[in-house]
């Protein structure tokens, strides 16, 4: 059963089956939010903001324009997102940058996400990292810019360096680099 705290401000009629809203946020008209989602207190989302299944929304985000979030992501507290490549007072752009986080991804709190990146499924973005550019799937990126650090499986465990382009996961499976992109074998 959709729960939508009183002291919340939610406009929008796409509210999935399961989710709770919590007080003091606010959803706009136009966003969609799935099935079983975490909305904390003290978040904003958007008319353009869609979130898929099982997303939890810690305190103090803001979801802008153009943000597009699938299936079972975690987005930590004070996560911060733009949108505008070229923010002026009373002047809206054309449109607002395209930001997509993947199935499964992790952002930890404070990460600053700069509008037009996509961060790939199962990818885990560290604290107070800042990120410029597309973090690949399933990277371990951390930095101020970010930047891959490492790898990680689904759930989130690191994996291990055997050579140059194999890891090896706690489970003993072996993933292949090939590039930016890692998949078990």
């Amino acid at each position: 059963m959709t729960s939508i705290h009183p002291l919340s401000d939610v406009r929008s009629v796409h509210i999935g089956e399961d989710t709770i809203i919590w007080q003091f946020a606010v959803v706009l008209a136009g966003a969609v939010i799935g099935d079983n989602c975490n909305i904390n207190c003290h978040t904003f989302i958007e008319n353009d903001v869609r979130l898929g299944n099982n997303v939890t929304l810690k305190s103090g985000v803001y979801l802008w324009d153009g943000i597009t979030i699938g299936d079972d992501v975690f987005i930590g507290p004070n996560v911060t997102f733009t949108n505008d490549k070229y923010p002026r007072s009373k002047q809206r752009p054309e449109s607002f940058q395209r930001t997509t986080l993947e199935k499964g991804c992790s952002i930890g709190a404070d990460a600053t996400i700069l509008g037009g990146v996509t961060i790939g499924s199962y990818a885990i973005i560290g604290a107070g990292t800042l990120v410029t550019r597309n973090a690949p799937p399933h990277a371990l990126f951390y930095g101020h810019p970010g930047e891959v650090k490492g790898w990680v499986d689904n759930s989130g465990r690191k994996l291990k360096a055997i050579s140059a382009d194999r890891f090896e996961d706690e489970d003993g499976k072996i993933w292949l680099l090939t590039g930016q992109r890692i998949q078990p074998l």
